[in-house]
């Protein structure tokens, strides 16, 4: 992990960036509502860690309607229209960038050497909708997102060829490192020989994250390691 290596950070949003209130859920449930009249599409499964495009197959299968790239871009499309309104009623304190983490974004982004971006599941307008809320969604110049690919670990190495791309360097020269609060995200990094920095401010505990395989792990990141940690000792 030298310090003089070129780094590329990819930070997860939902339960790492920021909590939402429950907006993305709500905005989910209101499109399976609108399009095929069950608000309860979404009821049997867990979301944590899916990407936009498989949460919307997995309903769409749970409900019995075919899984068409069609019906899930329409899913998608009715999801991102009620996604922007949902964040607008959420109150200030239930929506928020979790402790530690903006200054973290900064303070990486001020360093040589550093390409700071986003690997999500979130497709890329619903992450922009989500971040722009908490003013932070310029600070990512790049990602891998959930209209990237389905599947997590593919489009956490788009998002990590992005930010070796925006460093000058190939990807294999680079100290990748995953940010996120859930084993799917502990998983994506091990799919591309990354590290990864677990949060225990989504679903998960720091331990558990741990256990999944996390290089290392935190309750949030105002601990006083998480942040020299993210850096590498530069």
């Amino acid at each position: 992990m030298g310090a003089m290596r070129p780094t590329v950070l990819l930070f997860d949003i939902d339960g790492t960036l920021v909590t939402t209130g429950g907006a993305g859920r709500r905005a989910m449930d209101r499109a399976f509502e609108q399009l095929h009249g069950r608000r309860d599409a979404c009821d049997s499964f867990h979301m944590s860690g899916m990407t936009d495009r498989a949460i919307v197959r997995t309903a769409l299968r749970i409900i019995g309607v075919e899984d068409t790239d069609a019906a899930i871009d329409a899913g998608i499309a009715a999801y991102l229209a009620h996604l922007a309104d949902e964040i607008q009623k959420v109150e200030a304190p239930r929506y928020r960038v979790f402790p530690g983490m903006r200054e973290a974004v900064l303070e990486a982004r001020s360093r040589p050497g550093f390409a700071v971006g986003l690997g999500t599941g979130n497709v890329r307008d619903g992450a922009r909708l989500k971040l722009e809320r908490v003013a932070i969604h310029d600070q990512f110049a790049f990602g891998g997102f959930g209209c990237d690919h389905e599947n997590r670990v593919e489009l956490i190495r788009r998002g990590a060829e992005a930010g070796a791309a925006t460093l000058g360097v190939p990807r294999e020269q680079c100290r990748v490192v995953v940010i996120g609060d859930t084993p799917k995200d502990v998983d994506a990094a091990i799919g591309i020989g990354a590290e990864c920095i677990g949060v225990g401010t989504g679903t998960f505990t720091a331990e558990a994250l741990l256990q999944a395989g996390a290089h290392a792990a935190f309750p949030d990141f105002s601990h006083r390691e998480a942040l020299p940690t993210l850096l590498g000792g530069s």
